[in-house]
């Protein structure tokens, strides 16, 4: 989803979809919300990568269960690791049920009633392993295929088919295929259970100690295509699997996000622009256009499934984030400068840290707040200047939300120069 996401920022917290009150939210936070709404004593956990954890806090809260993983290795050890969490740091029971989904599908709430009922199936003890296979629209070369044994709503399973052509995977429909959409629902001492007999360890601190060393491989190819009793629960519902810029714009209720405007001479164009100056579409057609601090694109709608290759060419600094604490984006780089617009929601407070190859100036321009600078307090409101040389141990907590302009100078400005200490 490039220019939106980066390095930080995945697609999942990008804030496309439009509420019922007129703001936006993310993908993360349409699905817990749709989560929560179906069953409200729901316990959610988050397996996610160490970088994203902060955004997660930001857009969940500080409350939300999340299962780091320390580096990428496929959804085989991810799901692992957060099964070990689940039992060893949360105390979940081993007899319980878990239902794994993916966050970034576009669907109703009554997916997550389908996700309660293969919950309530995988409870039964008739299968070890639970699959939601999704009714196909069409025959599509991107998903794998599910076979039944039968057409009821929940049947065994006969066989899987990776993605298959175009035609095979009408056959496939003919026969009463279901699409994967990588859902699944265990018992959680099963999948401990074949983490011990394939990674030789079931223990959290053990598997996320050596995480780095798991092998890479998926959920589907190291579990499910082993696994002989396994049960399939047919969804019949709505299910969009958003993945590129031309299915996002199908999911949008709108043909813009933000400050744009889209001439009657277009057709089947939506513009999602980020920035505050306007973007101003004329006699296009099938086209999307996104603006953010990271870039601009202007793309055939078709073609823009194809921009991976192109996007992993762009070498540059991370221009926006979202923190636990709040946000901030980079309004400006030179040689040995570069200049940020740092915003603290009330009450949190950046990290205790220090620096040692840049020196720092703050100017508040909005809200009140304290100032830490080595043990030090002071209060500050809009006007106030801090100058924050290296070395200093520094931080700032809010009082009211808070804006800062943020100015660093040093001959080495990196992201990596941060020393935390305990506040």
């Amino acid at each position: 989803m490039w220019p939106l996401s980066n390095d930080i920022r995945s697609k999942q917290f990008i804030k496309f979809f439009k509420r019922e009150d007129g703001t936006y939210e993310s993908m993360v936070q349409r699905v817990y919300r749709q989560i929560t709404e179906v069953d409200p004593d729901a316990v959610v956990t988050v397996a996610t990568a160490k970088n994203q954890v902060s955004a997660l806090h930001n857009q969940l809260g500080e409350s939300i269960g999340i299962s780091v993983e320390p580096c990428r290795r496929d959804t085989f050890p991810a799901i692992v690791l957060a099964a070990a969490y689940l039992r060893d740091v949360q105390g979940v029971s081993e007899d319980e049920s878990i239902v794994v989904c993916p966050v970034d599908p576009y669907v109703n709430n009554d997916y997550f009633q389908c996700l309660k009922t293969l919950s309530q199936q995988a409870d039964k003890g008739e299968a070890n392993l639970c699959l939601m296979g999704i009714t196909p629209t069409y025959p599509s070369e991107k998903y794998g295929y599910i076979i039944p044994t039968s057409a009821g709503a929940v049947s065994t399973v006969s066989a899987f088919k990776e993605k298959p052509t175009v035609d095979v995977a009408a056959d496939y429909i003919a026969r009463g295929a279901l699409w994967n959409g990588g859902i699944f629902a265990f018992k959680l001492g099963f999948v401990l259970n074949v983490a011990q007999n394939i990674l030789g360890s079931s223990q959290y601190q053990e598997l996320f100690d050596q995480y780095d060393t798991l092998p890479k491989i998926s959920f589907d190819y190291a579990v499910v295509e082993h696994e002989k009793n396994i049960q399939v629960v047919r969804f019949n519902g709505d299910w969009k699997d958003v993945g590129t810029w031309n299915t996002l714009t199908e999911t949008m209720s709108e043909q813009t996000v933000g400050n744009a405007i889209v001439s009657e001479s277009c057709q089947n164009v939506h513009v999602i622009n980020e920035l505050s100056v306007p973007v101003f579409a004329m006699g296009l057609k099938n086209v999307v256009i996104s603006a953010s601090h990271e870039g601009i694109l202007v793309s055939d709608k078709e073609q823009s499934s194809y921009i991976k290759p192109y996007v992993d060419k762009i070498d540059q600094q991370v221009m926006y984030a979202e923190k636990s604490w709040g946000y901030y984006h980079v309004l400006d780089m030179g040689r040995e400068s570069m200049t940020i617009k740092v915003v603290l929601l009330p009450g949190h407070r950046m990290n205790y840290h220090a620096h040692h190859f840049r020196d720092e100036t703050w100017t508040v321009i909005d809200g009140t707040g304290t100032v830490v600078i080595d043990g030090e307090e002071k209060a500050v409101s809009a006007g106030d200047f801090i100058t924050l040389p290296r070395g200093c141990k520094h931080t700032v907590i809010a009082n009211t939300e808070i804006t800062l302009i943020e100015v660093q100078t040093g001959e080495n400005i990196s992201v990596h120069d941060k020393i935390k200490f305990e506040n």
